[in-house]
């Protein structure tokens, strides 16, 4: 890969005694978009973790612009500025308002003038339709509308990578489309991103490439017309076989 953004070498990951991430390795080119699929407990959300900084890991490397995110140089929290993440139970701050929780990390924690981060925040909030609801708190918003203000609260800091944590699976169903759209809308625009999702229908429309992860390993990977056609791995074609079986693809 020539231009690689995130370098991901020989991770391994315990909790314990359990081996949770088993000596991955995975490059994320720029621009590219790449969806993590596979069992509950396989390890995709750690390794999303852990690709930020959230989560420690054991043994191996991961860098970012071929730096290691582990790296002195950048500071306490330059890696959650370039390394954005959202997860599924939206974490909002439901005594903020909307603009309050997108702007809280770009003043309080990287110290961007509070006028500067009012003015991106409510450009990002007019881009994915969520103007109106500047003054609006969690609670007055649908799950939809909570999930798109935690992409844009991600988006307040310039991140140079998106990392998505099956961010539609605490949706109700009419919901997800909404969702879907947004971070189409991003990939349109070349926003680097990896994404643990069960959307089987979404991850082959929008990714460049599919990984599917089993016992801490990514036991195979392709662009998705390959892997969900003719996958090779028996334990890939096992798991896609009852994706199939359950109408979900």
């Amino acid at each position: 890969m020539t231009d690689r953004c995130i370098s991901i070498s020989g991770v391994t990951k315990y909790y314990g005694n359990v081996l949770v991430l088993d000596d991955v390795d995975l490059d994320v080119g720029r621009h590219e978009v790449v969806c993590l699929i596979g069992a509950s407990g396989s390890g995709k959300s750690t390794l999303l973790r852990c690709i930020n900084g959230l989560t420690e890991f054991d043994h191996g490397t991961i860098s970012l612009d071929g730096v290691s995110i582990e790296d002195p140089s950048w500071g306490r929290n330059g890696i959650y500025r370039r390394i954005g993440i959202v997860f599924q139970s939206y974490n909002l701050f439901p005594h903020m308002s909307v603009m309050e929780n997108i702007t809280l990390a770009p003043i309080q924690v990287h110290g961007v003038p509070a006028s500067e981060a009012m003015a991106k925040g409510r450009e990002l909030l007019d881009a994915f339709g969520m103007g109106r609801f500047a003054n609006a708190y969690p609670e007055q918003l649908s799950g939809g509308q909570q999930q798109r203000v935690a992409i844009v609260r991600a988006l307040a800091t310039h991140p140079q990578v998106l990392l998505l944590d099956e961010v539609t699976a605490a949706l109700d169903p009419e919901l997800v489309g909404e969702v879907l759209a947004v971070i189409r809308r991003l990939k349109a625009e070349g926003m680097t991103m990896v994404i643990v999702t069960h959307e089987m229908g979404f991850a082959r429309d929008v990714a460049d490439r599919v990984c599917f992860l089993d016992g801490g390993r990514i036991l195979e990977q392709g662009p998705p017309k390959a892997l969900f056609s003719a996958p090779e791995n028996p334990r890939t074609q096992k798991f896609l076989q009852r994706i199939i079986e359950a109408g979900r693809l």
